[in-house]
């Protein structure tokens, strides 16, 4: 018995002692070095023909705490979200990117993003300069991105952050064993910590992959010349779920719809081993995956896919000073697709909302809601094929009053 019990606990230890090896680097650091590591999520939806089309990614309330700041709030800490800014079109949301740093001494670090073909919308913690970064190799031209400025780097401090008791995205980010950073206004009579650097922005660029359904199957295409990797065509039915995996894509391949007879569990775990084989940590994985689990999985058929790094580079360049040893962007591409049925759907709570009963008229409208913020792209998407006088300017009319 203690023979087997000695083995057992030997196994526990060798298989922990794993465990914290693939978690963390600092053991793997030396003193003076810096690993930075991000993930981010690009959402768009796909159009007739494949291509991503123009829609309002913050139509909608905000998921965020209201200790994050908005392009929308005035300077300052505490910004506001409010309605001016909900209507802007763009084929890209860019969802959550947060950035993590480790290393094993305190240290200060100057980071900054460029964004040339989109807007930062929301960010934490503040920034020096947001949207109007002026470009020193072109003069009198100004650069969308955000700068941190110098931050602050605190490897042995684990204060509480910021929390309120709703529920949102944000917070999962947080465990991880990335350090704690500081970051100070210019005259210190502010200071924010926080676990990494937060945001979201839209944008308008072209994404490498175009989806486009073919009865019952999917066309999956690339664009680009750089091979994408790790795609899971994703689709939830009513609560049933399905899912097929394509490891690499480098032109075009034609993929089948999923059967909704599989588990939320197994498209987890083909997921999160994406993430890490692409160079995320397993905390990191799982610290994305939980941010976005109720919405990625939601009702509804989509195409995730890690984006080629080099591309990520392009879309939102990164600089770290002084350069780590070791930087690691891992950016998902979801691709939401209008389906035929989606859009009988909507179209039929269309009809509804003609009928005599109040009580009917307020349950399509409440039905019609659940779609979101993908809720325009479908009207859209009916309009372009919908031949009748009457339900065409009914639509129309549902598009600009949305």
């Amino acid at each position: 018995m203690k023979r087997i019990i000695f083995a057992l606990t030997l196994i526990l230890t060798i298989s922990l002692s794993y465990y914290y090896r693939s978690e963390t680097v600092e053991a793997n650091l030396s003193p003076n070095d810096l690993v930075v590591h991000e993930w981010g999520t690009f959402t768009s939806i796909a159009g007739r023909n494949g291509v991503a089309i123009d829609w309002r990614p913050l139509n909608g309330a905000s998921d965020l705490p209201k200790f994050v700041y908005t392009s929308a709030g005035k300077n300052g800490f505490r910004g506001n979200f409010r309605d001016p800014g909900k209507g802007m079109l763009a084929r890209v949301r860019m969802e959550t990117p947060v950035i993590y740093f480790y290393t094993e001494r305190e240290m200060d670090v100057d980071v900054k993003v460029n964004f040339p073909n989109g807007k930062v919308t929301e960010w934490y913690p503040q920034a020096g300069v947001v949207n109007t970064q002026y470009s020193p190799t072109q003069r009198g031209r100004f650069e969308s991105g955000i700068n941190w400025g110098t931050i602050r780097l605190l490897p042995n401090e684990k204060p509480n952050f910021l929390r309120e008791v709703a529920f949102s995205h944000y917070y999962p980010a947080r465990e991880t064993n990335a350090v704690t950073l500081r970051v100070c206004n210019t005259d210190n009579t502010k200071i924010e910590k926080e676990k990494f650097l937060f945001y979201r922005g839209i944008g308008n660029f072209e994404l490498p992959l175009t989806v486009k359904i073919d009865g019952k199957n999917l066309i999956l295409a690339n664009q680009k010349s750089d091979e994408i990797k790790n795609l899971i065509v994703f689709e939830n039915r009513g609560g049933r779920i399905g899912f097929r995996f394509v490891e690499s894509l480098s032109s075009e391949t034609i993929v089948a719809r999923p059967e909704t007879s599989q588990t939320l569990a197994k498209v987890l775990i083909e997921l999160e081993k994406a993430l890490i084989a692409q160079g995320l940590y397993a905390k990191e994985a799982k610290a994305m995956i939980e941010t976005w689990k109720d919405s990625w999985f939601e009702e509804g058929l989509r195409v995730f896919y890690v984006l080629p790094s080099v591309m990520a580079d392009e879309i939102l360049p990164l600089t770290v000073a002084p350069k780590p040893k070791e930087t690691v962007r891992v950016f998902v591409g979801r691709a939401e697709i209008i389906t035929p049925e989606m859009e009988q759907d909507v179209k039929r709570e269309v009809g509804l909302l003609r009928s005599t009963s109040a009580k009917v008229r307020e349950q399509a409208q409440s039905n019609l809601k659940k779609h979101g913020r993908f809720y325009e792209p479908i009207l859209k998407s009916i309009l372009q094929n919908e031949s009748n006088a009457a339900v065409r300017k009914q639509i129309q009319k549902l598009i600009e009053t949305d």
